[in-house]
């Protein structure tokens, strides 16, 4: 078995999935030549970093097999990393348990760099989307006493960030696997230009939640019990999901909610613009525009296709429908095309009991995330 490769993957594969969420002032990537003194807080980011529970979870190589819902941490550490990245500065550590002497630490340092954690696993369902034991406060000291903090989440889904306004970067790590912190670290310097896209709708609070808060069930909630294969009996319960097509993203658009983040967001190092839409019916809808890299570096683009269906269908304002990972050197044009299936633009019919298309006016979009999609086409499709 090749280890070193699987390694050298799960990096590679992390560093395409770090989203790039905030980006002020420029403070990412670092500056070699101008940052003196680094901040790493957080509990655990001198030598680890969190994995997922359950059928998520990999016990890391030479450990032994970890229980169900135990929190496993990595062997990647992103205080080695980012000391590795920057010889001859000065990286220091403080675990965040002590809010004060983490700011204390971040006050005396160029910048701070707080690795944040949200532990989630199937068969578990999160109290709320804030960041456990008590790391939003300890975040907002930090950036209170260093503008120059940047905020790197290690999670499974969204979390709120009241401290949003107070830091300069953000990046979006998941659950970034046995190489994490040489990914993260990669992106904090630049060695890699961030191209992933949000796979999900951030809300400014749980209040914005189709379901804002799900009440623990008491047990006069609770129904009869069910057997589970392995014998065990768990009671049962009823939700109640009433957004009806209105899932994810859809919701926040026809709720004209604002949002934190939008589903398909995702900053670069470099910028992107697109220009010159044609929608083509046919057996396959084809789409086709130009997108540019108006920046000073590589990078690569995804782009996204959203549709608008005919009012009279009744669906939210808009779907993705085809998207394209493009990518382009500085000041580099390309053409891309994505086919949009005839099955991604249909309606389910409960009186045929099947999927069909609608006859009428179809608009098409097209852009860097759900929120921002400069080019817009309508046509009528059969």
């Amino acid at each position: 078995m090749d280890v070193e490769g699987g390694l050298e993957t799960s990096r590679k594969i992390a560093e395409q999935s770090i989203v790039l969420l905030k980006n002020d002032k420029a403070v990412l990537p670092l500056d070699r030549a101008k940052v003196r003194s680094i901040a790493i807080i957080g509990t655990h980011a001198d030598e680890s970093m969190i994995s997922g529970g359950g059928s998520a979870q990999v016990d890391p190589p030479g450990f032994p097999s970890f229980k169900w819902k135990e929190h496993v941490w990595f062997p990647t550490s992103p205080l080695k990393a980012v000391a590795a990245k920057a010889p001859g500065l000065s990286v220091k550590f403080a675990s965040g348990a002590d809010p004060a002497a983490a700011a204390a630490l971040a006050k005396q340092s160029d910048v701070a760099v707080v690795f944040a954690h949200q532990w989630t696993s199937e068969d578990y369902d999160l109290p709320n989307l804030s960041l456990p034991d008590n790391q939003d406060a300890m975040i907002d000291q930090v950036a209170s006493a260093n503008p120059n903090t940047i905020v790197v989440i290690e999670s499974g889904s969204a979390v709120t960030m009241p401290w949003i306004d107070k830091v300069r970067g953000v990046l979006e790590a998941w659950y970034a696997g046995s190489k994490g912190a040489d990914a993260v670290a990669n992106i904090l310097f630049g060695d890699v230009n961030p191209s992933a896209k949000l796979p999900m709708t951030f809300p400014r609070s749980e209040a914005d939640l189709p379901h804002p808060r799900e009440v623990i069930p008491s047990p006069s909630m609770l129904g009869k019990k069910a057997v589970m294969a392995t014998g065990e009996a768990k009671p049962t319960f009823e939700v109640h999901y009433d957004e009806g097509l209105k899932v994810g993203y859809k919701w926040y658009d026809a709720e004209k909610k604002p949002v934190l983040f939008p589903f398909g967001f995702g900053l670069s190092y470099t910028s992107y613009s697109y220009s010159d839409l044609k929608v083509k019916a046919g057996k396959q809808t084809t789409v086709t525009f130009t997108v540019k890299n108006t920046g000073s570096r590589a990078g690569a683009e995804i782009a996204q296709v959203y549709a608008a269906l005919p009012a009279e269908t009744g669906e939210p304002p808009k779907r993705l429908v085809g998207w394209s990972k493009v990518e382009l050197q500085a000041g580099e044009s390309k053409e891309v095309t994505v086919n949009v299936d005839s099955a991604y633009l249909s309606v389910f019919d409960e009186a045929s009991d099947g999927w069909r298309m609608v006859p009428g006016s179809y608009s098409f979009m097209a852009g860097g995330s759900s929120q921002d999609l400069p080019l817009a086409e309508k046509i009528t499709l059969k």
